[in-house]
């Protein structure tokens, strides 16, 4: 029996980046995908719970059924986990993502909100993203290496309550250096509201930042990103800061 996949976004189901991880996905077993119905980015982990949540289905044959949610990416994956799937599936997918998640990204994004959500759910997961935010990107350069990791995932399994984070450089396939384990660059946004007017006369704030990560490491995934290569993040759903542990317990034992 094939492997099943099952793919999900937080672009929305009309995304290029979605269309190309089906069909790479769609080389290496039977597909299910459940995707957001409208751009989902910046989502993080959130779920809906205060409405019921809509299916409607695009594609239904052999190999492939596609579906899209009117939820978030990580409803998706709960909803497409327990009642739209045959079977478990051996491999999460997510993305490709139009636009970079890497570092701190992480935390905000509905794209990897997925990821850790099926990792939780004790399955492997994979999410993919390519530094180029354009709706129209092209995603040819970063097909090998989602072609290459997904290989590999199904081939040697991924370790237990781990999912990977991978960034796709913004260059042909020719000019990308190769797979980079990395772990996440320390970095910020620098985030502000700028406050504007509407039509009327009333006013409304709209988000705007800028990214630091000053002189990353080259042990890092934004200085892998910079030089060329695909970084790969190992991440877990598990938040302790466990060298902390002693020191905080010593210090409120005391308290």
């Amino acid at each position: 029996m094939k492997p099943l996949i099952l793919i999900t976004n937080d672009d929305g189901y009309l995304a290029k980046g979605i269309r190309t991880l089906t069909d790479i996905a769609c080389e290496f077993g039977d597909v299910v995908v459940m995707a957001p119905e409208r751009n989902a980015s910046g989502t993080s982990h959130s779920i809906t719970s205060a409405r019921p949540l809509r299916v409607h289905t695009l594609v239904e044959k052999e190999g492939l059924a596609a579906h899209y949610c009117d939820g978030t990416p990580v409803d998706c994956v709960k909803l497409a986990v327990e009642y739209f799937c045959p079977r478990p599936p051996a491999l999460v997918l997510s993305g490709i993502n139009h636009g970079s998640n890497s570092s701190i990204n992480v935390l905000y994004s509905g794209t990897m909100g997925a990821v850790i959500e099926a990792t939780a759910l004790g399955l492997h997961a994979i999410g993919f993203s390519l530094l180029n935010h354009n709706p129209e990107a092209d995603f040819s350069g970063a097909a090998p290496s989602v072609r290459q990791i997904i290989a590999t995932a199904l081939e040697r399994g991924l370790p237990a309550d781990v999912s990977l984070n991978v960034n796709i450089p913004r260059l042909p396939a020719d000019q990308i250096k190769g797979l980079r384990v990395c772990h996440e660059a320390s970095a910020k946004w620098l985030d502000s509201f700028e406050k504007r007017f509407d039509p009327l006369g009333r006013p409304y704030w709209w988000l705007t930042g800028k990214f630091q990560c000053e002189n990353p490491p080259d042990t890092s995934d934004e200085w892998a990103l910079a030089n060329g290569y695909v970084s790969i993040v190992p991440i877990h759903p598990d938040f302790t800061h466990y060298p902390s542990l002693e020191t905080l317990t010593n210090t409120f034992s005391h308290a």
